[in-house]
């Protein structure tokens, strides 16, 4: 077993909100897609408005027009961003809602929102869809400002993310392979605005881990040039080295992230490679302190010739 955490990102970000003229919701940002993100920001938005994802449109711009929205990075962008997606959608949805109560005739807080559709709490006929409320807004003669929401985030503290990792390894001593029999990874995610998402930042982050522990190398020779300068040196974990790994969200929610998410893609690297260790260590009874830990290591180790092994 091993434990570890993150601290995670921060950093400013703004985004944008507004209502089309057929009733769907734009989203306007200066952040790339990382790892589905749009997806989670959909979802936020979608939130707010009942709406389904595919109403829900993502914009981007280029860095000279887009809101700003930082570096697009691990364990902080739903955490910035999405606390501006979420900020910008709900002033995007109070516009309407005053808008909605010109065309009802009603108070706000008489106007519920089903289905995206705005009705009047205990009247159902009396309703207003997202399109009839953008006709209202755009268009020759139109008497109502265009929905335009807008929201900011400058979050200063950090959400730190927790893992706890165990896993079973099973180590030939004749030619030191390791072989990884199953892995158990358990995260506190804040809240899993995506869980399939989430599931799959924690899948990845172990199978980097494996990487790292087990394979991955810099290799140099004798005048210092380096040896695996390319993929057909330098191995990376496929598809037939991912053991079965178990992701288990915990959710502790965060008071600052979106509906208390945290940043979730850097945490689980950081338990992975101690654990393998620990795995190692229990099974030949050989402590290796450095990665990656490759056959020749552990079988010089065994042998009491390793530099990076102690019993």
């Amino acid at each position: 077993m091993a434990l570890g955490g993150w601290p995670g990102g921060i950093e400013p970000s703004t985004a944008i909100c507004r209502l089309n003229v057929d009733g769907t919701v734009s989203v306007v940002l200066g952040s790339v897609d990382l790892s589905g993100t749009d997806t989670s920001f959909k979802q936020i938005t979608a939130e707010a408005f009942g709406l389904s994802l595919d109403q829900v449109l993502m914009t981007r711009g280029d860095s000279s027009n887009a809101p700003y929205s930082g570096g697009a990075g691990g364990s902080k962008t739903l955490y910035t961003v999405g606390l501006a997606v979420q900020k910008a959608a709900e002033d995007a949805k109070q516009q309407v809602l005053q808008i909605a109560s010109g065309i009802l005739d009603a108070d706000l807080d008489d106007l519920e929102i089903v289905d995206g559709v705005f009705k009047v709490k205990g009247v159902p006929e009396r309703q207003a869809t997202l399109q009839k409320i953008a006709s209202v807004t755009m268009g020759p003669g139109a008497r109502n400002e265009p929905v335009y929401g807008k929201g900011s985030s400058a979050i200063t503290n950090q959400s730190p993310a927790f893992a706890a990792h165990a896993t079973r390894v099973a180590v030939d001593t004749e030619t030191g392979h390791v072989e990884i029999l199953d892995y158990v990874a358990c995260q506190d995610v804040g809240f899993a605005i995506n869980p399939a998402e989430v599931e799959g930042q924690i899948v990845g982050g172990v199978v980097q881990g494996i990487g790292q522990a087990l394979y991955e190398k810099m290799g140099y020779d004798e005048s210092g040039q380096i040896t695996t300068q390319s993929f057909l040196d330098y191995a990376l974990p496929a598809s037939i080295h991912a053991p079965s790994i178990t992701a288990i969200q915990v959710e502790v929610a965060s008071q600052y992230g979106p509906y208390g998410a945290k940043g979730v893609g850097e945490p689980p690297l950081i338990p992975c490679m101690p654990a393998i260790a620990n795995a190692i260590k229990d099974a030949i009874g050989i402590r290796l302190t450095s990665v990656p830990m490759m056959p020749q290591n552990i079988i010089a180790s065994m042998n009491g010739n390793g530099k990076n092994g102690h019993s």
